[in-house]
């Protein structure tokens, strides 16, 4: 399993990771289909998780979820971490995962490494915690 705060924007399905889901926003429509974003967190990082249609429904605050060959990228302008078509999301557990909410891999920004032009690096932090969730008391 990868931690989160291992993350790296990439257009392959390679996240296999396990985290807690802190916070979740309300569903809205993108085409037909229903969307929704939520806050998930592991003990080393925080991220943007971006749940379509069923999974919408499928998982509520303090459910822990395995992802298998999940991508982090962006959709739209944000960027999240997401299944995607290949991979699987699915809840293996309630309440019971240690975790931080800062740094947040949905926050920062990221640039083409100098020596390797494929290959992303960070190049500043917009915000140590996500601005869509407001950080746990």
């Amino acid at each position: 399993m990868m931690p989160l705060k291992d993350l790296v924007p990439a257009a392959s399905n390679t996240v296999n990771a396990q985290f807690i889901m802190l916070d979740k926003g309300y569903p809205s429509r993108e085409g037909h289909e229903r969307t929704c974003l939520a806050l998930v967190a592991d003990g080393s990082a925080s991220v943007h998780f971006q749940l379509w249609g069923t999974e919408c429904e499928a998982f509520e605050a303090g459910d822990i979820i395995r992802l298998t060959n999940g991508i982090f990228s962006y959709h739209k302008t944000n960027l999240v971490l997401r299944a995607g078509k290949k991979g699987k999301a699915e809840k293996v557990g309630q309440f019971t995962m240690t975790f931080v909410e800062t740094p947040n891999m949905s926050e920062i920004r990221w640039a083409p490494d100098p020596g390797h032009p494929k290959r992303l690096v960070v190049e500043s932090v917009v915000s140590p915690h996500s601005r869509l969730f407001p950080p746990l008391p």
